[in-house]
């Protein structure tokens, strides 16, 4: 490669906001050159940009439990839908974010997904401004929040096409945990915020850091070249059919769904399994552990093989979750915040060795297809295996999001029909135990004549 072929893409990334012809992150001289420093700035404002769109997403989250102070009263049937309704949009949102970059350029999309969080903020003010408006209406408002939760598909589809195969564990586990943590910033910050300036401000608050973060994009954000191109609806049916998207996507509800479904219900399960604790003070604790964790999960995988991790963080899961029964059937509060935030660690951990896996399991069977010694045929390959995979990361979150709403529903047919959590509880042990056994099958069992597994190919 020649000294001007290196330098071009840098010379356009300095400019801010162009977009960059050529990308090479595999090639290590491009790499440590050009890439990383480039790659770095435009993950350093992805993580910006997404972890608005979660504060944002998780605004009902905590108004649920403050409205009362507005005058709204809603029972704890209500107060989930409130909190389903924002996770199930989210959800849905993600399967056209995930294509937005591909479509638009990841700095463009970056720009408009980050706008388009003006619109719930402002929503929210007016719904508390006027307390006396009807229930229909108050979930249409929670709804435009899952503009929010479509912003992690595009942060991540765009994201995974800037870093080296061999290195998307850690990077995607920091984009992916720096959007996590909004939801823990918005359950601590926004207390503390209600009480000096009302529950009004909540919406207020992030107006202006959305317009920093979009300023942020266009100033010191990239469009890949490579990474753009419109996906047929044939092509992404084709893609969403593929065995691992599907298997994936479970695994997905598995991790992303509990840390969603926890983060969104939590203020209300602590505050009906124990009434005499205030909520608002520990809410947050449980979505800051999964954030933090998740990083945790893309180091793990990165060294230890996805999977592998994988498999052994299901398990974790399922003891937290008996642990948490346990806690309720006990009435200890202690031990049910500590076996909880036990599940929410378990869930970060997860998300992080999950989307580690994908880009691997892609490239894996891309390149078993191809001659090895074909340097064109390779390269080949593995362009298509990061479409494939940035399509099926951002399907598989949409899958996993929808999770979330079936965790919260699950707790809130427990609650209301079996007055009672524990059903829902023996739910979650039980599908985690399925998933422990699905990513065993599929890559942890070694088959074929070489008696391997994928993931001793590196999944």
């Amino acid at each position: 490669m020649s000294a001007l072929t290196v330098q071009r893409p840098e010379a356009e990334a300095t400019a801010g906001g162009r977009w960059i012809e050529h990308w090479a992150p595999d090639d290590e001289v491009f790499w440590n050159t050009t890439g990383r420093r480039v790659a770095r700035r435009n993950l350093a404002w992805s993580i910006v940009t997404e972890h608005l769109g979660f504060c944002v997403w998780l605004l009902w989250s905590i108004a649920v439990i403050n409205l009362g102070q507005v005058g709204v009263t809603l029972d704890v049937g209500q107060q989930l839908w409130l909190t389903t309704v924002p996770n199930l949009v989210g959800a849905f949102m993600r399967v056209p974010y995930t294509f937005g970059p591909a479509r638009f350029g990841g700095r463009n999309f970056t720009i408009i997904s980050a706008l388009l969080l003006l619109i719930p903020c402002a929503l929210f003010v007016y719904a508390i401004s006027n307390p006396d408006i009807p229930f229909w209406a108050l979930l249409l408002i929670a709804a435009t929040t899952g503009l929010g939760g479509g912003n992690f598909a595009s942060s991540m589809s765009n994201i995974t096409h800037y870093y080296p195969s061999h290195k998307q564990g850690l990077p995607l586990g920091l984009n992916a945990a720096g959007g996590n943590i909004g939801t823990s910033v918005t359950q601590l910050t926004m207390p503390p915020l209600i009480v000096a300036a009302g529950l009004v401000a909540v919406g207020w608050v992030w107006m202006p850091l959305v317009l920093v973060a979009a300023a942020g994009a266009y100033f010191f954000m990239n469009n890949l070249r490579t990474a753009t191109s419109s996906y047929t609806v044939r092509e992404m049916g084709r893609i969403s059919r593929e065995p691992h998207t599907v298997i994936m996507s479970v695994l997905y509800i598995g991790t992303f769904g509990s840390f969603i479904g926890y983060s969104f219900s939590f203020g209300v399960l602590i505050k009906n399994q124990f009434p005499e604790v205030q909520a608002a003070n520990y809410i947050w604790l449980g979505a800051l552990v999964g954030s933090v964790a998740r990083p945790i999960g893309g180091l793990l995988a990165d060294r230890l093989g996805g999977a592998r991790v994988t498999f052994w963080n299901f398990l974790v899961m399922a003891f937290g979750i008996a642990a948490v029964w346990f806690a309720v059937d006990a009435g200890s509060w202690g031990l049910f915040l500590a076996a909880f935030l036990l599940v929410f660690a378990t869930t970060g951990i997860g998300n992080g060795s999950t989307y580690k896996m994908i880009p691997a399991i892609f490239r894996n069977k891309a390149l078993e297809r191809v001659d090895g010694t074909d340097p064109t045929a390779v390269e080949s390959a593995v362009a298509l295996a990061r479409r494939k995979a940035a399509a099926a990361i951002g399907i598989s979150s949409a899958v996993g999001a929808l999770g979330g709403v079936l965790i919260q529903q699950t707790f809130r047919i427990s609650l209301t029909e079996a007055k009672s959590v524990v059903p829902a509880l023996l739910v979650l042990a039980v599908f985690y135990c399925v998933c422990v056994a699905l990513t065993w099958t599929a890559y942890l069992r070694k088959t074929g004549p070489d008696n391997r597994s994928l993931a001793d190919a590196g999944v």
